[in-house]
């Protein structure tokens, strides 16, 4: 039984819905308003307590554009809709600005319709506008958060958020996904580039300035309205601290310790008046943040003051043990306020409906969670807002205006990072024959990175970029304008000789979990990038290079071969602040200096081992170093070890021998809980517990790996490389397996390879693990054909094994290799 009473009258209503079939609503504004007391916390009690059960359900829930239709978001009075990074209206990778504003008039029309008796609560469409409004192609994309930690400017911080918030007001929509305040200790985490430095104090500094720039300032009557949007202090808390820097993965360590660190910018945050924090993916001492009530509810609210409400990220409710995308009471018992269902929201609404009926949820805790939903939908002025196209901040001529672009070509100046300077072939002088080349110079989509027009940040032609300019193009007006002469050509070929060669290179786009890398090499020996350094220094022609990058990475050997050697992070869409500070004035004087400095410490070898302070093994520059143009930039030659072996460089064949990993794979496992669990050493488990791994004896000590599932949800064990690797030598051969099948499973196991996201093969092997001898060591073989036929590609492989199953089974592994067959295998 559910009781409400309606401004209008009371009403004790019996079933689910009988109220609003019979007892006529007034709307949601009527009802806040109505009342002599005007508080934020009055207007929003008012309006739960003439909810619906179904209505307030609908209110805690989130979904993707992508999997709902306006229509359905008034039907289930969903309290918000978001665009992932791979969504935008109609479907596509990119929509023409009025779409979005059209799609947010749809959506604010369907939630707001009270013709079926509901109270019309409008819903707040969240996006990930992590670097400027970086879904439009027209929009400002400014320099990632590493690059501009390098700038070490709050102020600019500010500017910033205002200019990303007018931009994504002048689209309709009304709450950004950002700020990150993730301290990242980690430089192999595929999110590095989301961090603003591994100093937490830079991070805090940043923290209250961006927010405002977002929001407004606290107590202003356009606090969060207008031009203002909503901001999200993210990911809480953690995520920069995860071992071995794996995505989604554990961050260890006292408590003190960890809020001082990953906690630090969350304080500012919320004195800056955030409004929404979004629950990290990672957990804390095997704990998932999605299920953890010490820190979402007694930490969070009770210690640092939170009031706003907490959003879960992508189906991280999933993750918590027990839980699926479509059943988690768990993760709003433990804090989270607004499940991020983007694809499951149908299936979460139903179950949540039912665990309230039943009381496995109790109707306090919902109306809590909804109050603080209310709450700050009334701050941030939604309920009056009125439709997005008519509101005064909605203007799609904003997007990329020439003022937005000099703050990101300002912000993208004051990060540049200059590590080597030699033979004062900087800045470039007036009359000079340039060449610019390497794969970066005139790419859009390398210099913009991940979460730029798809999450990704992949697939990016330099003509989908609607607004801005590459590195090459500014170089270019600039020598010119200057009487020099600038040739572009990517692969440095010449038919004159240039008085001096500007490279441009770096890492290709990645975003979260594709970016996870389990060394910091940027290329080995023979790289392209690396021959063309050296080939333009053996002729003799002095080389700048430039080079493009989320992190730190080991670059020695490209640092040797060049004269002067600047970070260029990821300056996003105004490639033109590059040429400001390498490009000489008319008289030969430079224009902007250097002040950009190391938010993160570089390192000296690729080992990948976190290196936080200058007297840490393996630092080669220091946290804050940097060269600005009147400093000693000559820079001795440089160890061009990195420490690490190059995957495949000399594989025989065996992934796994005496159960130890070849060298560059290693033992990984996963389960929904964290898909990328490291195993260091024998043993170690999954953190969620589905699958184990100890170290067992064969025909010496522990000689072998003993794989155990529990059945309790799908678990993986896989043997993974680093970096992909080309296995297309071995198509003909055969997968051999040494192995005791110890627990035979009663469901279905597969084994296989991957090559990528949505590249793999695999097959069935239940019936060979049933049908072997139990507890006898036997051989198995599996024609890589098999594989092959199933949609593997050999030249791109990542994991070289892949056993998973979500049945309780357990396997002991001592051998794992590819080896000529005698023609008798088959495909199981």
């Amino acid at each position: 039984m559910y009781k409400y009473s309606l401004l209008l009258g009371a009403a004790v209503c019996f079933g689910l819905s009988a109220c609003a079939e019979t007892t006529p609503v007034s709307t949601v504004s009527a009802i806040e308003m109505a009342g002599a007391d005007t508080s934020v916390e009055s207007r929003a009690a008012r309006i739960l307590a003439a909810m619906t059960v179904e209505e307030k359900v609908g209110q805690v829930i989130q979904a993707d554009i992508a999997s709902i239709t306006p229509e359905e978001v008034g039907q289930y009075n969903l309290g918000s809709v978001l665009n992932g990074g791979n969504s935008a209206p109609g479907g596509g990778k990119v929509a023409d600005p009025q779409a979005w504003v059209d799609l947010a008039d749809a959506f604010w029309t369907a939630s707001t319709d009270t013709t079926d008796g509901g109270l019309g609560i409008p819903a707040i469409w969240g996006t990930d506008a992590v670097h400027g409004h970086n879904n439009l192609q027209t929009a400002t994309i400014f320099p990632h958060n590493s690059a501009l930690g390098a700038a070490n400017d709050p102020d600019l911080m500010r500017e910033i958020g205002d200019v990303t918030a007018r931009e994504i007001r002048a689209t309709g929509i009304d709450w950004t996904f950002a700020p990150t305040l993730a301290v990242a200790l980690d430089d192999r985490w595929g999110r590095a580039y989301e961090s603003y430095s591994e100093n937490p104090a830079i991070v805090a500094s940043f923290a209250g300035p961006l927010v405002e720039g977002l929001q407004g300032l606290q107590g202003e009557d356009d606090f969060m309205i207008g031009e203002n949007v909503m901001a999200t202090a993210k990911h809480f808390i953690g995520d920069g601290g995860t071992q071995l820097g794996i995505d989604k993965g554990d961050t260890v360590g006292d408590l003190k310790t960890i809020l001082d660190i990953h906690g630090a910018g969350y304080g500012p945050a919320i004195a800056a008046g955030v409004q929404s924090v979004m629950s990290s993916f990672s957990s804390v001492n095997g704990e998932k943040m999605h299920g953890s009530r010490q820190f979402l509810n007694d930490i969070l609210r009770g210690e640092m003051g939170f009031d706003g409400f907490v959003v879960g990220d992508w189906n991280g409710h999933a993750e918590v043990p027990g839980c699926t995308a479509t059943d988690c009471p768990e993760a709003l018992m433990a804090g989270i306020d607004m499940y991020m269902a983007p694809d499951s929201w149908r299936g979460l609404y139903e179950s949540l409906l039912d665990q309230v009926g039943s009381g496995e949820v109790p109707m306090a805790r919902l109306d809590e969670a909804v109050t603080r939903i209310l709450e700050v939908k009334i701050r941030s002025g939604l309920l009056a807002a009125g439709l997005p196209s008519e509101r005064a901040a909605t203007d799609v001529s904003l997007l990329g205006s020439a003022d937005h672009r000099d703050v990101a070509r300002r912000a993208v100046r004051q990060s540049l990072v200059l590590l080597k300077h030699e033979n004062d072939v900087l800045p470039l002088q007036p009359g000079t024959n340039v060449l610019i080349s390497g794969s970066g110079a005139d790419s859009m989509e390398q210099q913009t990175g991940g979460w730029t027009l798809n999450w990704q940040g992949t697939g990016n032609a330099n003509e989908e970029f609607l607004t801005g300019e590459t590195i090459a193009s500014g170089l270019t007006d600039a020598i010119e304008a200057i009487g020099g002469t600038a040739t572009l050509s990517e692969d440095g070929t010449f038919d004159t000789a240039p008085d001096v060669a500007i490279v441009v290179f770096g890492e290709q786009p990645y975003a979260e979990y594709k970016g996870d890398v389990s060394d910091l090499v940027y290329e080995f020996e023979g790289g392209e990038n690396l021959a063309l350094l050296r080939s333009l220094q053996t002729q003799g022609i002095p080389v700048v290079a430039v080079f493009l990058t989320g992190r730190p990475l080991f670059m020695n050997a490209h640092i040797n071969a060049s004269d002067a050697f600047v970070v260029g992070w990821l300056p996003g869409s105004e490639g033109g602040g590059v040429a400001d500070v390498l490009v000489a004035d008319s008289a030969g004087e430079m224009r902007h200096d250097f002040t950009g400095r190391l938010s993160f410490s570089w390192p000296d070898n690729g080992v990948g081992e976190p290196i936080n302070a200058a007297d840490d093994p393996g630092v080669l520059f220091p946290f804050g170093y940097g060269l600005a143009y009147g400093d000693d930039g000559e820079l001795s030659g440089l160890t061009e070890d990195p420490g690490v072996a190059a995957t495949g460089q000399s594989f025989n064949g065996a992934i796994l021998s005496r159960g130890d990993t070849a060298a560059g794979f290693q033992v990984y496992v996963g389960d929904s809980s964290n898909l990328n669990t490291p195993i260091n050493g024998l043993a170690g488990e999954s953190l969620g517990g589905a699958v184990t791994v100890a170290g067992v004896d064969y025909r010496a000590q522990e000689d072998a790996r003993r794989i155990a599932w529990s059945g309790n949800g799908e678990g993986a064990f896989r043997l993974a490389s680093g970096r992909s690797v080309d296995l297309s030598a071995f198509e003909d051969q055969i997968l051999r397996l040494t192995w005791r099948i110890d627990q035979p499973p009663e469901g279905e196991v597969t084994l296989g390879m991957s090559c990528g996201e949505g590249c793999q093969g695999a097959v069935d092997i239940s019936e060979a693990l049933n049908t072997a001898p139990l507890n006898e060591w036997t051989e198995t073989d599996v024609p890589v054909s098999c594989l092959v036929d199933a949609g593997l590609a050999l030249e791109n492989v990542q994991n070289a094994l892949a056993i998973t199953t979500a049945s309780a089974a357990q396997i002991s592994l001592h051998d794992v290799r590819f080896a000529q067959g005698d023609g008798s295998a088959s495909c199981p």
